[in-house]
Order: structure tokens, then sequence, then C-alpha cells
């Protein structure tokens, strides 16, 4: 039996009951509420799993782009259209290195910087490329500079995809050889790269991307570089977390916000130290000359990519002191040691350093090690006594530090470090004095470093010299190393607590050569600090998406409720259809008649005349 109903806009009912036509049995009441129970369960199904694919995972999506930052070593996958590349290029004294960093497109959240990392090649090594000579050295000759800078130009060329070439922003950023030359010759080298570069390549490379940066500029971008690669400018809720109240800079009347806490750097060389950390707190001055000091030294930037946006805003005290690395401190105490020598004996008519047999006695020097010191044709003959305490005691002067308050190596202005909230890294010479032959690199203690440099420097050269061909120390460690260990030692420890005036307490300094198993270059936070911006577009290209189409939001967020409410109402329709059917089906049972022929023709039915 087939039955249609039609419930607008006037009622009628047509059925048709053919001979030979087995009538269904229309479903119960209880089957229809369960079908409907059904139909709603695997919506509701559909609607999560939809959510599961298409929804942004918002939650945890920082530490597991932090993991990989931290562990990711695979090879960058050219092939995908996604990606976005850079290229720096260190111009050092030395010679001059390529970086070639890589990041995925911008997750459209303004909080979050670009995640910026290294590229690899196809056998996951780093795409990087030294050649020598300096930069510098061209300065008679600025003509040839393009030239020299080509091969690795061309080394990056080969390695970014080429559709990608006009789109990869190329810096060329210029350090300490290029500092000491003369503006005009800086110039002329600078003119000949932006000439001769854009003929060559199709980089995005305008006149602000070739540069000579200063000291204060490269710290910066090392301390962005160390932070980045820690997590510490990703915001998190979480309580485990140390964080830092901090002042924004230009916003004094606004409230204090809560941020992760930053690390310091300390970096000692072979000819300079710098120290580079945040200053979350507005800063008082002593004087007006030390305020004007002080804007040399504090730098303000803000990292986010809106700079309406002051979360990511940082205040950094980076400072450079020349003659202060390890190698240079050692030759300025040297000179010392044979201007004094030297006075001495003429005046009081003494021999002492001038053969070997009456060495002058050097407390820097471990137990019985032998040295000269060669200055205008006169050799001076030392002696080790090994004195580690006596060592510190004499190079202390050359700190040069005053009585005026917030200062540091040379008098330098230096803000209020909170040794109790902070946290310090210390690379080059910090690591090397304490891993190479102490063997105990990591967490610093400044009473067992202490310890450790006393026995080493008591210890006759002899024991030292079986201890290294043994192979006790670090497979980099050389006699050099060796020799000189105990008055590097002694100064490490005088700059860090008497220069820079951390309490012998402090337990929060680490002593690195990497992180996570990497070199950090500076030239990864300049890239960062540099690209800052390339977010915006990202965002705003998404909102223009977002206000217009309103697809990604809309679709996945707001439609399929509107599709659950209609598919609600169709399957409410139909279950009123059935039970009206179900209804107008018993009540022609109950009458015994088929009014099929009336209803045929939209007509009430006519009552039946009775027996005549």
């Amino acid at each position: 039996r087939l039955s249609v109903s039609c419930l607008l806009p006037a009622s009628w009912h047509f059925s048709l009951a053919p001979v030979g036509c087995a009538r269904l049995p229309l479903p119960s009441l209880r089957q229809l509420l369960l079908a409907g129970a059904a139909a709603v369960a695997l919506l509701y199904c559909s609607l999560l799993l939809l959510r599961s694919r298409y929804g942004r995972g918002a939650r945890g999506s920082a530490f597991h782009r932090y993991l990989a930052r931290v562990t990711d070593t695979e090879a960058t996958d050219t092939a995908n259209p996604n990606l976005n590349y850079g290229i720096v290029v260190d111009c050092g004294s030395s010679g001059s290195r390529i970086f070639v960093y890589c990041w995925p497109r911008h997750n459209g959240n303004p909080h979050d910087l670009l995640d910026i990392k290294q590229m690899r090649d196809k056998n996951r090594k780093p795409v990087v490329m030294k050649i020598k000579p300096g930069i510098s050295e061209f300065a008679s000759s600025p003509e040839r500079v393009s030239d020299y800078i080509s091969p690795l130009l061309s080394f990056a060329a080969e390695h970014v995809p080429r559709a990608k070439h006009k789109e990869t922003p190329l810096y060329i950023l210029c350090t300490a050889g290029m500092r000491i030359l003369p503006e005009s010759q800086q110039k002329a080298i600078l003119e000949d790269l932006l000439t001769d570069i854009p003929v060559q390549f199709d980089f995005l490379f305008s006149d602000s991307h070739a540069e000579v940066i200063s000291g204060k500029q490269e710290g910066v971008y090392a301390w962005i570089g160390i932070n980045f690669v820690l997590g510490r400018f990703e915001h998190t809720d979480d309580e485990e977390e140390a964080m830092v109240e901090v002042h924004i800079p230009g916003s004094e009347h606004q409230e204090s916000i809560f941020r992760k806490r930053t690390v310091g750097i300390l970096d000692m060389g072979g000819v300079s130290t710098q120290i580079a950390y945040e200053v979350p707190k507005t800063v008082s001055f002593a004087s007006s000359q030390q305020e004007e000091v002080a804007k040399n030294l504090l730098a303000e930037f803000n990292l986010g990519c809106d700079a309406h946006q002051t979360e990511h805003v940082y205040r950094v005290y980076v400072a450079t002191f020349l003659g202060f690395g390890g190698n240079a401190a050692r030759q300025r105490y040297e000179d010392s040691l044979f201007a004094s020598t030297v006075l001495k004996n003429r005046l009081l008519g003494r021999q002492t350093g001038l053969s070997s047999d009456s060495p002058l006695l050097d407390p820097c020097l471990p137990l019985d090690a032998q040295d000269e010191i060669q200055q205008n044709g006169q050799t001076l003959h030392l002696r080790g006594t090994g004195d580690f305490q006596l060592c510190r005691e004499l190079i202390q002067p050359f700190m040069n530090k005053t009585n005026e308050t917030q200062t540091s190596l040379n008098g330098v202005y230096q803000p209020a470090v909170h040794f109790q909230n902070s946290e310090f890294y210390g690379f080059s010479e910090f690591y090397y004095c304490t891993e190479d032959v102490l063997r105990m690199g990591g967490d610093y203690n400044a009473a067992k470093f202490t310890k450790a440099a006393k026995d080493y420097c008591a210890t006759k050269w002899s024991v030292l010299r079986e201890r290294f061909d043994r192979g006790l120390y670090a497979s980099h460690a050389d006699l050099h190393r060796l020799k000189y260990q105990c008055f590097k030692s002694a100064w490490m420890y005088e700059v860090f607590h008497s220069g820079f005036s951390f309490p012998v307490s402090y337990s929060n300094l680490k002593t690195a050569l990497q992180v996570y198993d990497k070199e950090v270059q500076w030239t990864l936070g300049a890239i960062l600090y540099r690209t800052r911006f390339l977010p915006l577009r990202d965002i705003q290209q998404e909102n223009f998406r977002g206000s217009h189409s309103h697809w990604r939001s809309f679709s996945f967020v707001y439609n399929h409720y509107l599709f659950f409410a209609c598919f609600l109402v169709v399957l409410l329709s139909i279950l009123l259809y059935l039970l009206r059917l179900r209804r107008i089906h018993r009540r022609m049972l109950r009458n015994g008649s088929s009014p099929s022929l009336w209803l045929e023709e939209g007509l009430p039915p006519q009552k039946m005349a009775g027996p005549l």
C-alpha cells in the first residue's frame, strides 16, 4: 500500500492499493524516535570529525613548535610552497659567512613571532659557507667587493628555490673589520654591493639591507638569537615558568605586565668581553652624565609585528669592553709585568727575569711552568708559583673600577641586575675556563670553581703535562690552554664577580658552548628582528579574507551549527509527517471504508445511503 500525504496548503490524502501489492507496515513511534536519535548521533560524530580535522588546535602548539626547534635536524623541504627564506651575510674581520634561514607561514596569531630556523640541505647539514679574507681587505679596491662576495650568494641561490628568490630578503651586515675603516671607504664598499648585486641576483635587496652594524646592534642580535632558541619570547600561562614583572618602555603610566623571564648573555672572546641582558623596570641615573652614557648602552625595540602591541617591547642593556678578552687581558698583564720589572731593575740595580737562572715569579702561571715575554728586543723570563689568590689580587686593578654607583668595568654604567630573579649564559671563554681543563662546564658554582682553580694552579707543570699526554682534558685543549688556564680562570672570576658585581652566591649562570647542541649565531637574531613586520602581512590577508568571505572562520565555526539546526528542522518535519500519516491510516481502518476515490478527487467523502 502506498500512501502520500501533504500538509500544505490544504490537507488531502491520496492512497492507492493495487491488487497484489503488499501493504508496507508503518513504523511505530518508538522506532521513529530511535531512528531520529541515531541520525542525531551520526551528525554529532561528523561535526567532531570536522572540528578535529580543520580546527586550529591552538592548545599546545607553541610547546610542540618549541620542541621542534630543539630537535628538528631534518632536511628542509624546498618543495613546500608555504616556506619562506631569508639570507644573512656576516662580514667579519677575518672572513665572511652566509647563513640561509627558513620559516613557515605565520600562524596569524599576533602574539607569536615567526618560527625561524636554519635551513638544512639534503644531507641535513646547515646551509652555511665561509670565505676569506675579511671584506675590509678590499678597502683600497672597493670595485672588487661584489666579485668577492658573489660565491656566497651563488651558494645561497643554489639552495633557495628559484621561485622564491624575488621574495627572499638578503642582508649584508658588516661588523668589527669594517668599523675601523674610514667612513668614505665603508661607503664605497657598500655602494659597490648595492649597485652590482641586484644585477646578478634576484634576491630582495634594498639600500637598507647592506650596512655596517655597531657593537651594540651585534650584541642585541646575539641576545635575541639566544632567547629565541630558548623559547623565552613565547607566551605561556604555565605557573612553573619563571616570570618577571616588566615596565614597558614609553608606557610608565600603564600597568606592568608579566611575561617569561629572558636570559642575559656573557661572552668573553680573545679581545673583548660583552654583556647583554634585559632591564625589565624603569632605570634611574646617578647623574646627567650617566644618563647620557646610558642612552648609548640601552636598546629599546619591539619584536612584535604590530608597533602598537607592547607585549614584545624589550629594553636591553648591551656593553662591549675592548681589551677585556682573555688573550688581550693576558697581554695587558704581561705588558705591566715587563714595564714594572724593568723599572725596578733599573732603580734597584737588579737582574730579575733577565735570565732563566733568575726568573720573575708569576703567580698566574702553574707551579714551575716557564714562560717568556719579549718586548723591544729584550726577554723577560717567568716561572710560575701557581698562587690563584695572589693572581686575583694582581689583576683586580685591571678592572678599572670606579667608586661611582651602578658602574662596571672601566667605570661604564651598568643598570642593576635582579640577582634573585635572573638567569645568565656564559659563552666562549666562560665555557673554556670551566670545561676544557677543569671539566665543570654547565651550572656555575663559585666555591667549587675557586677550589678547582686553586688546585690546578698549585699543581706542578710536569704533572699537568703528564695528564695532558694521557688525554685527561678536553680534546681541543692544547698546551697554550694549559699554560694560561690559571690566569684565565682568575680573570674570568674577577670579571664576573668584581667587574660585573655578581655575588659569589649567584647560582643562575650556565656556561655553554652551544644551545641545544647548536651554535647560535647573532645572525639568527638579525633575521628575526629585521623580518619582524612580515607576519603583519599574513595577518592582514587573513583578516581580509575573514571579513569578506568568512570561509575559514565561518565555515567551520558557525556553518556547522546552522547545518545542525536545519537538519533538526527537516528531521522534525519528517517525524510530524509520519505521525500524521499513521493517525490518518488508523482513522481509515476504524471507519472500515476506503474513501480513496473521494480523496483522489480532492473532495470530502459523501455519506453513503442506507439500504432501501
